[in-house]
């Protein structure tokens, strides 16, 4: 049984078909990249599972408890975390208090005590900027504070939608390896991500989306290597 598991599911944007019969999993310890142009689904993709766009049909399982219809705080609860693409931070609230936002179904005490210094670890630059409001930080702060907002809510899958998006090269770096470390730590990783080659470089398997639909699926090593993915999203 899959950590995450979607099977045929159908999302529409009013009479727009979105996604169109998606099937796809992500095993425990695993980081699974979606890739495919604009528009291809992806970022519904990722919606879909929080439940912040509804599947019109198709099953979406988390160690096999469907949550399809859950709404999307319960699917917070159950495990899936959710860093949006444009990062979607709270501007007018310090570090602390958008990571606590993340924590927000939890009961304070000294489990989320604990989480915030592994925050702070992974991320020390949030903790020298902890009191600052999140609206004056630069693109790859508020990035790593969107990162760790999801991860505070405790999450055995986290979905990632753009991380690497506006971000200086030097950024993308530090932000992928931060990626390798979350998923080593024990947090499943779904990542959807433009930048192709680095998405393919530290995950397991990837899909390729086209157009609502999962088009291939096959281990990165073979996808990078696949003369039509080289030169559909590789550049080569």
């Amino acid at each position: 049984m899959a950590l995450l598991e979607l099977k045929d599911v159908h999302t529409y944007y009013g009479a727009v078909h979105a996604l169109r019969g998606v099937s796809l999993k992500v095993e425990e310890g695993e980081i699974v990249t979606l890739i495919g142009s604009n528009g291809a689904g992806k970022t519904t993709t990722l919606r879909t599972i929080s439940g912040l766009q509804r599947a019109r049909s198709g099953s979406i399982t988390l160690n096999g408890k469907s949550i399809e219809t859950a709404p999307a705080h319960e699917i917070v609860r159950l495990g899936i975390g959710h860093s949006p693409e444009g990062r979607r931070v709270f501007t007018r609230m310090s570090v602390r208090e958008n990571l606590e936002m993340g924590a927000f179904l939890r009961k304070p005490g000294p489990e989320v005590q604990a989480d915030f210094k592994k925050i702070f670890d992974l991320f020390p630059r949030l903790k020298e900027r902890e009191f600052q409001a999140a609206g004056t930080m630069s693109g790859g702060e508020q990035q790593m504070l969107a990162i760790g907002r999801a991860l505070m809510g405790q999450p055995k899958v986290l979905l990632l939608d753009e991380p690497s998006m506006g971000l200086a090269p030097i950024l993308v770096e530090q932000i992928f390896d931060i990626i390798k470390e979350i998923n080593t730590r024990g947090t499943a990783v779904l990542l959807v991500e433009q930048n192709a080659m680095m998405a393919l470089g530290i995950a397991n398997r990837g899909y390729i989306l086209q157009i609502g639909e999962v088009t291939l699926e096959d281990d990165c090593k073979k996808l990078a290597s696949n003369p039509k993915v080289k030169e559909a999203y590789l550049g080569v």
